[in-house]
C-alpha cells in the first residue's frame, strides 16, 4: 500500500522529552504555511485519547492512522513525539516505507542536563508542576535511534532556526508553495 503523493513530504521528529520537538514543528509550519500538517504523539495520546505510553497501546495506531490521512489528503505532514523506537519504531518505518513522497526523520540528540534546563523554561505552571525532573530522568533513553540509520541527527548544539532551516531544506519543503486551503 502506498500513501501520499511524490509531492507529498513527511517528517518525523523524535527526541527526548524538551528536545524541542514541538518547537521544530511549530517552526516549519511558521516558515511553510498552510498545508502542513501536525501530528503530534502529545496531542493523540494524552488529548484525544488520555492513554499512558505504553506498547501496544492505540495511539501508535491513532498516530500513523493520522498521518497517513493527512499525506493522502495532500499535506505535508510532520510527526513529532518521543516516540521510542521499540514502540513506535515499526510503524514510522511503515510510513517512511509506504510514503511515495520524500520523507527525512530526524532525531533531537539532547543531554539529559540540557533536558532540565530546556524543561525549566516552559511557560506553562501547571505542566512544570506536574512533570518533574524525575519523570524526565526516568523517561530519558540516551540515542533512542530507529534502527537501519533511517534518521538524521541533531544534537543540542543547533539553534532552532538553524535546525527548521536545515529540515526545510533537505526535506526540499524550502522550494515548495505553500498552498491555501
Amino acid at each position: 500500500m502506498t500513501i501520499g503523493t511524490e509531492e507529498t513530504r513527511l517528517i518525523v521528529v523524535r527526541g527526548n522529552s524538551a528536545s524541542g520537538k514541538s518547537s521544530v514543528a511549530a517552526g516549519l509550519r511558521a516558515r511553510f504555511g498552510r498545508n502542513l500538517a501536525i501530528v503530534g504523539q502529545d496531542n493523540l495520546r494524552r488529548e484525544v485519547l488520555r492513554e499512558h505510553d505504553r506498547p501496544g497501546a492505540a495511539n501508535i495506531g491513532l498516530i500513523g492512522m493520522t498521518a497517513r490521512y493527512a499525506l493522502d489528503a495532500g499535506f505535508h505532514t510532520v510527526v513529532e513525539g518521543i516516540l521510542y523506537a521499540d514502540r513506535y519504531g515499526a510503524m514510522l518505518e511503515e510510513l517512511v516505507r509506504e510514503h511515495r513522497g520524500v520523507s527525512r526523520c530526524y532525531y533531537l540528540d539532547v543531554p539529559l542536563t540540557e533536558t532540565f534546563a530546556r524543561h525549566a523554561t516552559k511557560g506553562d505552571a501547571v505542566y512544570l508542576s506536574q512533570v518533574t525532573d524525575d519523570h524526565l530522568r526516568d523517561w530519558y533513553r540516551e540515542r533512542d535511534l530507529l534502527p537501519g540509520g533511517l534518521e538524521t541527527v541533531i544534537d543540542a548544539s543547533s539553534a532552532l532556526d538553524d535546525t527548521v532551516a536545515r529540515i526545510m531544506r533537505e526535506s526540499g519543503l524550502d522550494g515548495m508553495p505553500a498552498v491555501d486551503r
